[in-house]
């Protein structure tokens, strides 16, 4: 019964392990795109239903294989129940009765044995066909499961790329902003330093004129000594201040350009 449910079965299910054997041997998780998994899956699921299709067949063939093994051994003791009685009974029409019996029975046994043997066979076909498609489907599975977790994980470093890559234009952002800041900063120091400068050299002017009129000025004694004081004025070409009524009447008389009045003379 078993060959002609798996020729029922025939390319389809030949072209299915073919095509999951194929994969599994093709598939790399590390590589594997969402296309590809949805294609894995479907060949994943119809290899499940041709497992659950051989499953059915195997215990088809199992419960036949069982029942006619159990029909075969059943008849076998009746035999062999018949054979004892026939050895036993004294009565030689009653011999001869079981032993048309069980030559009836052997009869049947030996008719049956080829489909005893036939029926054992297709269940241990049954049973190594779904072995090879559970085993198959079996590592489909793993495979798939493998490459769903690669390509999971392949998103997840992909979304912390793009976060990293994210925090490094924030960064780099605020690096720039923080190069502006700093070439205001800088600019704004050199001005500050200019100032600070032309400030120190007008410091620098003011004492240095501060210093000069000082070295120029007179000094105390030559103010308050009159004697130094005149000697100053005679050694500078300027004349003494006028002490008395007739040195200023001079002095007025010398800027105005005015001569002196000549005293007359009278006869006696």
């Amino acid at each position: 019964m078993f060959p002609f449910i798996r020729n029922l079965l025939g390319v389809k299910t030949d072209q299915v392990v073919n095509s999951a054997v194929e994969a599994i041997v093709r598939w790399d998780p590390q590589s594997a795109t969402e296309a590809e998994l949805r294609t894995m899956e479907q060949n994943l699921d119809e290899l499940g239903r041709q497992v659950a299709a051989a499953r059915q067949s195997y215990e088809k063939e199992r419960k036949e294989a069982d029942a006619i093994v159990a029909l075969s051994n059943q008849r076998m003791a009746a035999a062999e129940q018949l054979q004892m009685k026939a050895n036993e009974v004294g009565i030689p029409e009653k011999k001869a009765e079981l032993e048309r019996s069980l030559a009836t029975l052997l009869d049947m046994l030996e008719q049956m044995a080829p489909d005893v043997e036939r029926e054992k066979q297709d269940a241990k076909d049954a049973a190594d066909f779904l072995q090879t498609l559970q085993q198959t489907y079996d590592e489909a599975g793993r495979k798939l499961k493998s490459a769903r977790s690669e390509l999971n994980r392949a998103q997840r470093d992909m979304g912390r790329a793009a976060q990293q890559r994210e925090m490094a234009d924030r960064r780099a952002e605020a690096a720039r902003q923080a190069a502006g800041l700093a070439g205001a900063t800088s600019g704004l120091n050199v001005a500050l330093k200019a100032m600070q400068d032309a400030a120190q050299r007008d410091l620098q002017n003011a004492e240095a004129a501060n210093a000069k009129a000082k070295l120029l000025a007179p000094s105390r004694p030559e103010q308050e000594d009159p004697n130094i004081a005149a000697a100053m004025d005679a050694a500078a070409g300027r004349s003494p201040a006028p002490t008395n009524l007739s040195d200023r009447l001079a002095a007025l008389r010398q800027r105005s350009g005015t001569a002196a009045p000549v005293p007359r003379l009278t006869a006696n």
